[in-house]
């Protein structure tokens, strides 16, 4: 069971040649595939500081989201809790929220970003 980040997530979106091959090959095949409420908490905040151009809209990626079986995980509180546990490596709340959310259900966090795969709390792939 594998949680995109909010890159990962705009690359499968794009199609973009910056995806890796194995998370490529996840995402086709994998059958349990997570996205958090934060990504599209933290696209829309992007769009609207015009540091992402992206043409759809929050409720087009819900979406495609239901159309490609990506199940959405809302921000649930105990996040915050775990939030506090970990080591201050990344400093991008975004981040330390989607790492909190992969830890505490136990998924494989699809990342390419290197300053999350330092933590050793989560398993990950890219």
């Amino acid at each position: 069971m594998y949680l995109l980040d909010t890159c990962t997530f705009i690359w499968y979106l794009e199609d973009s040649p910056q995806l890796s091959h194995k998370a490529r090959e996840i995402i086709r095949d994998e059958r349990q595939l997570f996205l958090s409420l934060t990504t599209l908490w933290e696209i829309a905040i992007k769009k609207t500081i015009h540091k992402l151009d992206l043409k759809e809209s929050t409720a087009d990626l819900v979406k495609i989201c239901e159309e490609d079986g990506i199940v959405l995980l809302p921000i649930e509180s105990r996040y915050f809790d775990t939030i506090q546990t970990l080591p201050y490596i990344h400093g991008d709340p975004f981040d330390r929220l989607l790492i909190a959310t992969a830890l505490d259900n136990n998924l494989t966090l699809l990342t390419d970003d290197r300053n999350i795969q330092k933590y050793t709390e989560i398993k990950q792939v890219w």
